[in-house]
């Protein structure tokens, strides 16, 4: 199977950046699979100016849930996936599923994740994913924020022990966790 990489690091680490350096490098067919949904103003703007940012002969998935569904649906393989975030992944599948106890919530996280992980083994080409480590601030002062902290936590984890590299994004700087092969 190609290869994971996961890029983790706190908010303006550099992580983005990094992984659309990385994407460029493995292959000119590359995937975009971007999760943000555009909830208000700001974040359209936001998400423009990714759009904007990326190489114009990159294809762009828009995807909020169900990814792994919609990359097996795909009617031409890239050379390379780039997922751009998994915070916000597990953001929309939380959101969705707020009202539910946070095992249910975790297990539809997971089971994402794990259709992530099936559909890119069938289509065999490497996956960048993007995510932040959301463990080394302040504990969340409400429920719903330590639930989403606690679910990204695991997902960081199970992705981590799946990846073949795990980089760490400080001050723009990649520092390599793990590295296999």
């Amino acid at each position: 199977m190609a290869g994971l990489t996961l890029i983790l690091g706190g908010a303006r680490s550099g992580k983005s950046s990094y992984a659309e350096k990385l994407a460029a490098e493995m292959g000119r067919r590359v995937l975009y699979i971007a999760t943000a949904e555009a909830g208000d103003e700001e974040m359209a703007a936001r998400i423009e100016v990714h759009r904007q940012s990326r190489p114009a002969h990159w294809r762009t998935l828009e995807a909020s849930r169900d990814i792994g569904r919609a990359l097996r649906a795909l009617p031409e393989q890239p050379q390379v996936l780039l997922l751009d975030c998994l915070t916000l992944l597990v953001s929309n599948v939380l959101l969705a599923q707020e009202a539910e106890p946070e095992t249910v919530i975790d297990a539809a996280v997971q089971k994402e994740i794990e259709s992530l992980i099936t559909a890119q083994s069938h289509l065999d080409i490497p996956l960048i994913i993007v995510s932040n480590e959301v463990g080394l601030g302040l504990v969340p002062p409400y429920p719903l924020g330590r639930v989403y902290r606690d679910i990204l936590g695991r997902a960081n984890q199970r992705l981590a022990a799946e990846a073949s590299k795990v980089i760490f994004m400080v001050a723009g700087l990649p520092m390599t966790v793990k590295e296999e092969g």
